[in-house]
Formats: structure tokens, sequence, C-alpha cells
């Protein structure tokens, strides 16, 4: 690969990745040092984006309705069927029942549009979609963890929680017991697949969302390719291409969105009800 191609491709990939400046079209839009300097990143600025659109949306709707008041217009009335069917249908679904779930309702509301709104950020030219950063979904796959392991300690105690994920084994082979020959392998086993299917929350996330923004910026990297090469010729049928593949893999990439919030949140309300309901 030439340099300019290299430099193109990294061009590119820093589109998708974190940093301290927004691409715009007239050059890096920088932020401001003293925020750069503690640690203010490009993606940070957009989860407080995110957060602030959370309290901005959902405060309001929550005094209003704690008033008595129904929610009014299009917009409220498309919130509140969300929250609904997220409580009805993936919250209570996942972990089992009304009464257990009540606990978990307002923090499964936020997670879910957390990484929406996040993921969203990532249809807006020139921003980014900060759960494309492992570091982000990360942090949120250990929320999980912290959340589900809590919620097994206090409902069965510490040793409770990590022998009952052992399924029951009855039988014996001769004299030896069944029991006692599997049980050791199982709990390994069951221990070990606890903790990889919160690491896969976080790869799954990270995953959908960085590699189709990379792809969209691959395919517009296509028409700077092509001018590059000399072949004019070429130039106008691969920048149709090249359009009419970013359009495609758009409307694909606001279905992973929605997709992929709803994804973690169900898992994330089934952990949860598999740490209350054991084998």
């Amino acid at each position: 690969m030439s340099s300019g191609k290299f430099d193109l491709v990294e061009h590119l990939a820093g589109h998708v990745k974190d940093g301290n400046s927004f691409h715009v079209p007239w050059g890096n839009l920088e932020i401001p040092s003293f925020l750069t300097n503690i640690g203010i990143t490009k993606f940070v600025l957009l989860e407080l984006m995110a957060a602030t659109a959370i309290v901005a949306v959902f405060v309001p709707m929550a005094s209003r309705l704690r008033g008595g008041l129904p929610a009014k217009g299009r917009f409220w009335n498309m919130m509140e069927v969300m929250l609904v069917y997220l409580r009805d249908n993936v919250i209570v679904a996942g972990i089992g029942n009304r009464k257990d779930a009540a606990p978990y309702v307002p923090y499964l509301w936020a997670l879910f549009f957390f990484i929406l709104f996040c993921n969203l950020a990532g249809m807006v030219p020139w921003l980014g979609s900060p759960t494309g950063a492992v570091t982000v979904t990360f942090v949120l796959s250990i929320l999980t963890l912290v959340i589900v392991t809590a919620t097994g300690i206090l409902r069965h105690g510490t040793v409770g929680f990590w022998t009952g994920m052992v399924p029951h084994v009855e039988g014996k082979v001769g004299p030896i017991n069944l029991a006692t020959v599997l049980a050791p392998v199982l709990f390994v086993l069951e221990v070990f697949s606890f903790f990889v299917k919160h690491c896969t929350l976080c790869i799954r996330l990270m995953a959908n969302m960085f590699g189709g923004h990379l792809m969209m910026a691959v395919f517009v990297g296509f028409i700077a390719m092509s001018a590059m090469s000399g072949l004019y010729l070429i130039f106008i049928p691969v920048t149709c291409l090249a359009v009419m593949a970013s359009v495609a893999i758009s409307f694909l990439e606001l279905l992973v969105a929605c997709l992929q919030a709803y994804i973690f949140t169900f898992l994330t309300s089934v952990y949860i009800g598999m740490a209350i309901h054991q084998h």
C-alpha cells in the first residue's frame, strides 16, 4: 500500500475513534485544552450530551406524570410507549415477574436510552459513537456484572449465589456419586461462563458500532482513493456506488443502533433474572 493510501486509511479510522477534536469539513474542531487536560475527550463530551438529553427528556415527563397529567403530543406519547414496552416486554419478561423487576426498571430504562443516544450520535455527521469504543462498553458491562453479582449475593448469600450456578445432578455409576464427580467441573464451567457472558456484552456492542461506522467511512474513502489513482474514468461510477452503499449502510446502522440498545438491555435483564431465579 502506498504512503498516500495508508495515510487515507489512518485518516478514515480516526473518524470512528476517540480523540481530542471533532472532524468537520473545514478541518478539526479542537476541544479546549483545559478540558482535555482532565480527560474530557470527544466521546466523553458525547456521553455527557447523551446523559443531559436523558435528563432533559424524562425528568419533565416524570414530573408531569407524577402530577397525574397525561403525556401530550406525539413525541411524549412515543416516549411513554417506549418506556411501557421496555418495562413490560423486556425488563419484566427478562427478570421473571413484575415484583422482582420493579427495583431495576429505572436503571434499565436509563441504560437503554443512554446506549441508544450514544449509538445515534454516530449517525450525526462529524460526531461519532461512544459505544464504538471498548472502554465505554467495558464500563457498561462491568456495571451489569456488579449489579448481577450483588443481586445474586443479596438474594442467596455469597456461597449460595456461586454454588447455586451448578445445576442439580443425581444418579450413580456403580459406587460413584455423579454429583461428587461432576459438581466441581460444572462449577468451574458455570463460573467461567458467567464472566464470559458479561464480556460478550462489551464486545458485541463495541464491534457492531465500530464496524458499521468504519464500513461507512471506508465506502466514502473509495471516492478519494479513485481520485488519487488518477483513473478519472472510474471516478464517477465509484462515487455513485460509494454514495449509494453509504446510504444503504446508514439505514442499516440506524436499525443496528436501536437493536443493540435493545439487546444489551434485554440481556442485562435476563442475567439479573438468572441471578434471582437460580437452578
